[in-house]
């Protein structure tokens, strides 16, 4: 072991490099794998009132934190067993359907703190643009968002409105249901992977030749092939082709060739590119770092970077039957409320 350290160090003075004191593999390279957990509630996009101001102050990350330890615990406390039902349709609080029922803070992992990099609080995850929002977005972009989150936007009146527009309704078939309804990807994304309001570990296993990135959500599981070339173009898959290579103790994903379909609020699908590097840090967290690129859907590529903190909990499956079991239901409720229409409109047959 001291020979060892011995000949990385002076590789590292005659060649320049610093050398972190971190575990390595046999091959000398950052030994990643483990597990990870990436809640955090810095969030994804600065509120506006920072400005380009990259870093919160200690007082108000301590502030954040000390407001979220009281949402915890108001909503970790005993309910009222003669409280009343809810009202039919919901109360139009936030939470599912109106708050007529739902996760409860039970479910909910979002991180307890702001995050700390390099000894500063974030003020978002977005780095660049400088304002820490997504770039403006193509034409071709803000179509795709409007038929992409339109109908979910759209305040359930409990009648079968898609009966007065032409072509196909949204619930037709179970297959134009979105990915995320359907439990096919998840819905914080793979690629790249962004805290989410659970389901926020990710694990690692490496090798030389291969890196594998287990995502929690949904399980998806992503194979990085080391030192490896993209197929072409008419090769795509739902997770993309993601190769990789070292840049110095950087392992650096380079992730093309998605499909149409795998596109979520972040990237387009088949023309989004994503470069991901992996730091190993001395505490032996992560330091994550993104950029899309996708011509198609922002004008201008955006970065963001965050901490995967290293963890000694076990990722275990997360199978998404809710959405199974819910599928059938929306599809059923959808024909019930045009049978209310359509069977009025023929006297009731």
């Amino acid at each position: 072991m001291y020979l060892s350290r011995t000949l990385v160090l002076t590789t590292a003075l005659i060649t320049g490099v610093a050398v972190a004191d971190i575990p390595r593999t046999e091959s000398g390279r950052p030994n990643l794998s483990g597990t990870f957990d990436s809640a955090t509630l810095t969030p994804l996009t600065r509120p506006e009132e920072f400005g380009d101001n990259l870093y919160l102050t200690p007082e108000a990350a301590e502030k954040l934190k000390a407001e979220e330890a009281a949402r915890i615990s108001e909503a970790n406390s005993d309910s009222n067993p003669d409280r009343d039902a809810p009202p039919e349709g919901g109360d139009g609080s936030p939470g599912a359907a109106g708050n007529v029922g739902g996760y409860n803070s039970f479910w909910i992992d979002r991180g307890t703190d702001a995050m700390l990099v390099d000894g500063k609080f974030r003020t978002s995850i977005i780095i660049d643009p400088p304002n820490g929002q997504f770039p403006p977005m193509t034409p071709a972009g803000q179509m795709r968002f409007a038929k992409l989150f339109g109908d979910s936007r759209r305040k359930n009146e409990g009648v079968a409105w898609w009966l007065d527009q032409e072509g196909p309704g949204p619930y037709d078939n179970m297959e134009q249901r979105n990915i995320a309804e359907r439990c096919l990807l998840g819905f914080s994304g793979t690629t790249p992977s962004i805290p989410s309001l659970y389901n926020n570990f990710k694990r690692i296993v490496q090798t030389d030749d291969y890196v594998m990135i287990l995502i929690e959500m949904i399980h998806d599981a992503r194979i990085v092939r080391m030192n490896s070339e993209h197929p072409g173009p008419e090769v795509t898959s739902w997770l993309g082709d993601s190769i990789g290579w070292w840049e110095g103790d950087t392992l650096v994903v380079d992730t093309t060739n998605f499909n149409d379909k795998s596109g979520f609020f972040l990237t387009a699908g088949s023309s989004t590119h994503v470069v991901e590097r992996f730091t190993l840090q001395e505490d032996g967290n992560i330091l994550y770092n993104f950029t899309v690129t996708d011509e198609t859907q922002w004008e201008t590529p955006f970065t963001g970077e965050y901490l995967w903190r290293a963890s000694d909990d076990k990722v275990y499956e997360y199978a998404c039957h809710e959405g199974n079991y819910a599928l059938g239901n929306i599809m059923r409720g959808a024909r019930l409320l045009e049978q209310d229409i359509l069977g009025g409109a023929s006297g009731g047959q």
